[in-house]
């Protein structure tokens, strides 16, 4: 089967695939997804001809392998892209088929593409037009009142976020932005998805919501603090203010009381230390459970949706934070601060919370970013803060 897949198209470079299967995609009114998890040489892609949309309670478990993607809504449905022709690769090339649905699409690109040798460009995206975002003043008097509501103890922490509309570059490249964020952030989700539903996604993610290793080990992270990250920097000399490590510290406890909510005494906390995320460095801390050890099979799927939305992109306790932000945010954060990754994919699901992404116009992108607010938060720090998360997508994207 790997030779059938290797015979013509041996002369085809990674970028060539994915540009034809996008276009592929695109032009048919198909969803694709391409992604890259942290620390993992290895692209995968995917066509999905019908998206799924999943309700609060499904069952991922029972998912064929594919894509989720979820808005930060949790009132509106989880968009889910079955795997209906995948695609790995690595050091530039076509990776050997490891399973039958790859060795089945391997087949069918070489009868679908086969003496159609084209160039590489004009590589295309599906497009919802968006046009709604914050400018300095509105966002700064946001996160004052929020501050001032928590004084009120309306709420201990509060994530007021905010949308920037940039031009594209004229040279602007998916496949090429793609490799450039995954040589630029090894230790993040890097991910393109485009539907006629969703529009176009594109993001370098450091935060794991969800991961589920061979249907055995559960992962989630809290994750929170911000600040900016300069090479060579000794990570163990990082000075956190009292701001930063409670704001970090009110996610821990959010995380903890999801476990305690659904009786899981047996998990395993490592944590808090300073981490880099790309540009940024963060406050982290790890908890893992054996899922075999405690007989909770649905545990990812039990927690996902306890978890979603975190206090790291909403705030704490959740629902007068979510009243809040729809209330007073002023837009729709549509899939930022969502949920994003690979489920049932060579055994394991790994979900993500989507920061650091931008939705792409025709020439134009929506970047989205937010920060945490505690009673001792800097409006203007704050807005720093967002721009320097800005600056993750922008610094490539403007080298692309």
């Amino acid at each position: 089967m790997n030779k059938v897949a290797s015979v013509s198209t041996s002369i085809l470079h990674e970028t060539e695939y994915v540009a034809r299967l996008i276009n592929y995609a695109v032009e048919n009114q198909y969803s694709v997804a391409v992604w890259r998890l942290p620390n993992d040489p290895v692209r995968h892609l995917i066509i999905s001809r019908k998206p799924q949309h999943l309700k609060r309670d499904a069952a991922l478990e029972e998912l064929e392998q594919g894509f989720i993607f979820a808005p930060f809504d949790r009132n509106n449905d989880t968009i889910y892209l079955p795997a209906d022709y995948k695609f790995s690769f690595a050091d530039g090339a076509l990776k050997p088929a490891e399973d039958p649905v790859e060795a089945t699409s391997y087949t069918w690109f070489e009868e679908q593409f086969t003496n159609t040798i084209a160039p590489h460009d004009a590589v295309k995206y599906h497009r919802i037009e968006q046009s709604t975002h914050h400018t300095v003043i509105p966002y700064i008097d946001l996160v004052k009142k929020s501050v001032h509501e928590i004084e009120k103890g309306t709420f201990e922490k509060v994530v007021p976020s905010r949308s920037k509309v940039i031009d594209l570059p004229l040279e602007f490249d998916i496949v090429y932005s793609f490799q450039n964020l995954c040589n630029a952030y090894p230790n993040a989700l890097i991910s393109f998805v485009s539907s006629p539903q969703t529009g176009s996604w594109l993001g370098a993610t450091p935060e794991v919501l969800v991961s589920v290793e061979d249907k055995t080990i559960f992962r989630t992270v809290a994750l929170a603090g911000t600040q900016p990250y300069n090479a060579g920097i000794d990570l163990k000399s990082v000075a956190w203010t009292q701001k930063e490590i409670e704001e970090q510290a009110l996610v821990e406890r959010y995380v903890i009381s999801c476990f305690k909510k659904i009786r899981v005494r047996e998990y395993d906390e490592y944590g808090p230390k300073t981490v880099v995320a790309g540009n940024l460095m963060h406050l982290k801390s790890d908890f893992t459970v054996d899922m075999k050890a405690i007989n909770f099979p649905q545990l990812g799927s039990v927690m996902l949706q306890l978890l979603h939305p975190t206090s790291a992109v909403c705030g704490m306790p959740l629902e007068p934070a979510l009243d809040f932000l729809y209330e007073h945010e002023g837009y729709n954060r549509q899939f930022y601060a969502g949920f994003l990754g690979p489920v049932n994919v060579a055994n394991n699901i790994n979900i993500f919370v989507n920061l650091r992404c931008m939705q792409l116009l025709d020439s134009k992108a929506i970047l989205y970013a937010g920060a945490g607010v505690t009673v001792d938060s800097s409006p203007e720090k704050e807005w720093n803060e967002t721009e320097i998360k800005f600056n993750t997508l922008l610094n490539v994207i403007r080298k692309a």
